[in-house]
């Protein structure tokens, strides 16, 4: 072995063995899902998926307004509403899959680094 393999070897410690035993098993879409609620990120996406439930909540609501009202003004202004709603809810979705891919490469790398570091 060189040094850095000896470096890389002393690194290692119980957790990243037990993270390696729990990466062997592939994780399905809702396992990945559950996965972005942990971790040093885990209170941004709960308020990221907060917001998500209540931007979808006001863009029905605004919807409803919307094909219920008779003024054209009003219909204007609430399909503006259901626009900026749905663009929201759909950029935090988007920032909420970003965040399911960032954790799968980092799985995927720390992989790679105890499969070097054992040899396989």
């Amino acid at each position: 072995m060189n040094t850095f393999e000896d470096r890389l070897l002393t690194s290692l410690n119980a957790e990243d063995e037990a993270f390696l035993k729990e990466l062997e098993q592939d994780t399905g879409l809702f396992q990945q899902m559950g996965m972005t609620f942990t971790g040093p990120l885990r209170y941004w996406t709960a308020f990221a998926f907060f917001f998500s439930l209540a931007f979808f909540c006001v863009a029905v609501w605004a919807a409803y307004n919307m094909f219920q009202t008779e003024n054209l003004k009003h219909v204007i202004l609430w399909g503006t509403l259901v626009g900026w709603c749905s663009l929201s809810v759909g950029l935090v979705k988007i920032w909420f899959w970003m965040r399911m891919n960032h954790l799968n490469v980092l799985r995927e790398l720390k992989r790679i680094e105890l499969r070097l570091v054992k040899g396989g």
